[in-house]
C-alpha cells in the first residue's frame, strides 16, 4: 500500500495521509519517490468531500498513521514533476521547526496565490520597448522641451525594456505612443528566454575603503558580511561590484529591500549597471505580475530579484549571492502567521547553498553588530564619506518652554523658509500619520475612544473621519461631545495632516508633499508623490519611517525631526536601538551630495544621554554602550527569547490558555536550569479588535535548549483543552515586545 504524506494549509503542526488516485501513471514505490515529492495535489479535507485543500506531497510510505479504512484518495494530481527543488523544501521545512509553524502554512507564504490556488502558470509573450536606430543618433538637444521623453528614451538606448520595468521606472504609456509617433521607440513582442547578461562599466573610481572592502570580500564559499557604512559611504556599489562578480560567475543575485517605494529607484541605479533581466517581487504587483516574475527567477531567466520580505522564498536555481539592505529594518520580521525574520533566512539559505550574503545598513541591529565583533560574521566597514559629500549638521534643538506651531518651533519653520528661499528641499520626519492623534471634549475631558481597541481614535481631515490605526475602525468626526453635548471638541496632538496643513499655509508657492501610509495606498503613488522632489523642485517633504529608508535626495539639504522624545521613553527593551537607527537614518537624508546638509532634532531632553553618545561619539560607541546593558540585563543579543501569544473576547480563556501552556513549559523544562519563564502577562495594549491579548515569554541562554524546549512542548499546545476558543502563535525571536 502507498501512502501520500501531505502539508496542507492548515494550522495544525503536521501533515496528512492520503491514497493516490489513478492520475499516477507510473508505478507509485517509496523508490521513486523523488519524482512525486514537491508535487501539488488536490486533496478533500475535513468532514465529507466538499471542502478542497491543495497542498504539497513531502513523502510517499508504505505504512498510515490511521486506518487506512479511513483515509481518502486525492481529487487531482496538479503538478507531473517537482513544483519546488530540494533545496526550497529543505528551506521551508527548516522554518516550520524553527519558527513552529505549520508545514502547509510555511509553503503557502512562500509559493504566489496562483500556485497556492492551484493553477499552472506560464511565461506570456514579453512585450518590450526599444530605441531606434534614428533614436540613438539624436544629437544631445534633441527633445529639449520634452524631459519626460527624453529620460524615457535614455534609458531605452541602454537597453530594451519590458512592461514590468517600465512601470517600475514611471514611464507612462503616453510617453511611449509620443516617442513611437516620432520613430524613436518601437515595440517589439517576444517570448522571454535566458540571454546572456552583461555589466556596463563602474561610472565613478573607487574609494579606498571601497577597494579594501571589495578585495576582502568572496563570492566563494559560504560566509555572512555585515557591510557597515554611514548613510552616502558607497555600500550601494559594493552591491553592484558583488552582483557583477556573480553574473559574469554565470550565477544570480537576490537583492532584498525593506520598503516597496525603494523599487523604482533601486531598479533604474540597477538597470544602468546591468544589460540583464532584473524582476522585482513586492506586494504592490498584481498576482500575475507576482507569478510570472516567481517564474523567471525559478526558470534562471532573471538574473537578479530584488523584492521585500517573502522575496527570500524565491527559487533560483543559480543563485550566488544575497544581499539584505538595511538589514537593522524592522519590516523584514513578518509580525503575523509565519513569523519569520528574512533577515535569518537568508543566511541559513546562503549556508546551505554555501554562498555569500551581505548584510548592510549604517544602523545595524545589536544582534548582527555582535555577531560581527565575536568573529561569526566578517565584518567590512565604510566609515569616509565621498569627497564631494559636505558635512552634516547637527542642531540639538531644546524646545522646553517654546511656543511650538503644530509642533514646529519657530527657529525651524525659519529653516524650512531659508532652505526653499535656496533653492533647496526640506524633509519634516514625524512618525504619527493622521491629522491629530486624539479627541478631546474641552468642556468635560471626554476623549474619542475606540470601541474595539485600548486605544484613541485618530483624527484625520483627508476625507474627515476618526480612525482607529490598530483595528482599523472608522467612524465620521464628531460634532459634539457624547457624554455632555459639549460642541467645544478639541484635537491633541500632531500628526502628518496637521504639519502638511500648517506648511501648506506658510509655504503656498512650494510643494508639499505628504508620505506615509494613507497617501500611498494606491499602485505606483508612491513613485508619483516623489517625482517633483526627484526633478529638483524646491519642495517640502512630510513623511513618517517609509520615508527614510534607503531614498536618495541630491537637493535635500535640511532634516526637522517633529518629536524625537517620543522613543526615548519606549517600554520596549529594543526602543533605545531603533530611535538611534531612526534618527540617523532620517539624518543621512541630508546634505547627500555637494550642498550642505543640516538636521535639526527638536527635542524636551537635549542633553539625553542617548543623544550625546549617538551624535557626539556616533552609532558604534552607542551599540558598544548598548550591548554592555544588554549583556549585565541577559537579554538579546545575550540571550533568546520566544513568546507565546494568546488572544480572545473572554480573556479567562486566553490566561487559562497560557496557564496551560506554562505547565507544560515547566514539564518539558524540568531538567533545565537555564530556561525562564514569564506570564501569563497582559500585552501593552491589553484590548485590540475587541479580543483580549495576552502573553508568555520564554527566555534561555542557549538557543539548542530554547528550540528543544519549544519542539517538545509546541505540539502539547494543540491538545490543550478549549485550546480552539482562542487564537494563539509562537513568536521565536521576537522584533517587538507584545
Amino acid at each position: 500500500m502507498i501512502i501520500l504524506q501531505i502539508a496542507l494549509p492548515v494550522p495544525l503542526r503536521r501533515t496528512f495521509d492520503y491514497l493516490p488516485n489513478g492520475e499516477f501513471k507510473t508505478d507509485l514505490t517509496p523508490a521513486n519517490r523523488s519524482e512525486f515529492i514537491g508535487c501539488r495535489c488536490e486533496v478533500p479535507f475535513g468532514k465529507g468531500n466538499g471542502r478542497k485543500l491543495v497542498g504539497i506531497i513531502t513523502d510517499i510510505k508504505t505504512e498510515a498513521s490511521l486506518d487506512i479504512s479511513k483515509l481518502k484518495h486525492i481529487t487531482r494530481l496538479i503538478d507531473q514533476s517537482p513544483l519546488v527543488s530540494t533545496h526550497f523544501f529543505e528551506l521551508c521545512m527548516w522554518a516550520s521547526t524553527y519558527y513552529q509553524h505549520a508545514l502547509g502554512e510555511v509553503f503557502d507564504t512562500a509559493l504566489p496565490k496562483k500556485l497556492r490556488q492551484g493553477e499552472q502558470i506560464t511565461l506570456t509573450p514579453q512585450i518590450l520597448w526599444s530605441a531606434t536606430t534614428e533614436a540613438r543618433g539624436l544629437s544631445d538637444n534633441a527633445l529639449k522641451n520634452a524631459r519626460t521623453q527624453k529620460a524615457a528614451l535614455n534609458h531605452l538606448i541602454n537597453r530594451s525594456l519590458s512592461l514590468a520595468e517600465l512601470k517600475d521606472l514611471c514611464i507612462k504609456n503616453t510617453t511611449l505612443k509620443e516617442l513611437e509617433k516620432k520613430n524613436l521607440a518601437v515595440k517589439i513582442e517576444q517570448t522571454p528566454k535566458p540571454t546572456p547578461p552583461s555589466v556596463n562599466p563602474t561610472p565613478y573610481s573607487l574609494s579606498q575603503e571601497q577597494s579594501q572592502a571589495l578585495e576582502h570580500f568572496s563570492l566563494q564559499g559560504f560566509n555572512t558580511w555585515l557591510l557597515e557604512g554611514s548613510t552616502g559611504s558607497g555600500k550601494t556599489e559594493i552591491y553592484l561590484q558583488a552582483i557583477a562578480q556573480a553574473i559574469s560567475n554565470g550565477n544570480q543575485a537576490l537583492v532584498l529591500i525593506p520598503e516597496i517605494g525603494l523599487s523604482p529607484q533601486t531598479i533604474a541605479r540597477f538597470n544602468a549597471r546591468f544589460n540583464a533581466e532584473i524582476v522585482t517581487l513586492n506586494s504592490a504587483m498584481n498576482d500575475t505580475e507576482r507569478a510570472e516574475s516567481w517564474l523567471k527567477a525559478k526558470l534562471g531567466i532573471a538574473d537578479i530579484v530584488i523584492g521585500t520580505r517573502s522575496s527570500i522564498f524565491t527559487p533560483m536555481p543559480r543563485l550566488g549571492v544575497i544581499i539584505i539592505d538595511e538589514e537593522h529594518d524592522l519590516s523584514f520580521k513578518q509580525q503575523d502567521g509565519l513569523r519569520y525574520n528574512a533577515r535569518d533566512l537568508a543566511i541559513v539559505r546562503a549556508q546551505k547553498l554555501n554562498i555569500p550574503v551581505i548584510l548592510g545598513s549604517a544602523t545595524p541591529t545589536l544582534e548582527t553588530l555582535h555577531n560581527a565583533r565575536s568573529g561569526r560574521f566578517q565584518h567590512l566597514k565604510l566609515t569616509a564619506k565621498p569627497k564631494h559629500q559636505s558635512e552634516t549638521v547637527i542642531d540639538l534643538q531644546d524646545v522646553c518652554g517654546k511656543t511650538l506651531y503644530q509642533g514646529l518651533s519657530q527657529e525651524s519653520l525659519a529653516e524650512l523658509k531659508h532652505t526653499l528661499d535656496q533653492g533647496q528641499q526640506a524633509l519634516v520626519f514625524i512618525n504619527r500619520r493622521g491629522f491629530a492623534p486624539a479627541l478631546i471634549c474641552h468642556h468635560c475631558g471626554w476623549v474619542a475612544k475606540c470601541g474595539n481597541c485600548d486605544a484613541n481614535m485618530t483624527v484625520h481631515h483627508h476625507p474627515h473621519h476618526l480612525r482607529c490605526h490598530h483595528c482599523d475602525h472608522q467612524k465620521p468626526l464628531l460634532r459634539q461631545c457624547p457624554s455632555c453635548f459639549s460642541p467645544e471638541l478639541t484635537d491633541i496632538g500632531t500628526g502628518t495632516e496637521k504639519v502638511e496643513q500648517l506648511l501648506q499655509q506658510q509655504f503656498p508657492d512650494h510643494p508639499v508633499i505628504r508620505v506615509d501610509r494613507d497617501t500611498t495606498q494606491r499602485k505606483n503613488a508612491f513613485a508619483q508623490l516623489l517625482e517633483p522632489v526627484y526633478e529638483g523642485q524646491p519642495s517640502l517633504l512630510i513623511g513618517t519611517q517609509m520615508l527614510v529608508k534607503g531614498h536618495h535626495f541630491p537637493k535635500l539639504t535640511l532634516v526637522v525631526v517633529v518629536d524625537a522624545d517620543g522613543g526615548l521613553l519606549s517600554g520596549d527593551f529594543r526602543g533605545t536601538e531603533r530611535t538611534a537607527q531612526i534618527l540617523l537614518q532620517v539624518a543621512g537624508r541630508a546634505g547627500r551630495e555637494e550642498l550642505s546638509g543640516k538636521v535639526i532634532i527638536q527635542t524636551h531632553h537635549p542633553d539625553h544621554p542617548l543623544l550625546e553618545t549617538l551624535f557626539q561619539s556616533g552609532y558604534s560607541q552607542f551599540a558598544s554602550e548598548l550591548l554592555e546593558e544588554r549583556q549585565l540585563t541577559e537579554m538579546p543579543p545575550f540571550s533568546y527569547l520566544a513568546i507565546v501569544r494568546a488572544e480572545s473576547r473572554n480573556p479567562q480563556e486566553a490566561i487559562q490558555f497560557l496557564t496551560s501552556c506554562r505547565e507544560s513549559l515547566n514539564h518539558h523544562s524540568s531538567a533545565t536550569a537555564n530556561v525562564h519563564l514569564l506570564g501569563p502577562l497582559p500585552a501593552a495594549m491589553e484590548r485590540k479588535n475587541q479580543n483580549y491579548r495576552f502573553f508568555v515569554q520564554i527566555k534561555s541562554t542557549n538557543r539548542p535548549t530554547l528550540q528543544a524546549l519549544l519542539c517538545s512542548a509546541v505540539p502539547s499546545f494543540e491538545k490543550i483543552p478549549g485550546n480552539a476558543k482562542v487564537r494563539w502563535s509562537v513568536d521565536v525571536d521576537p522584533q517587538e515586545m507584545p
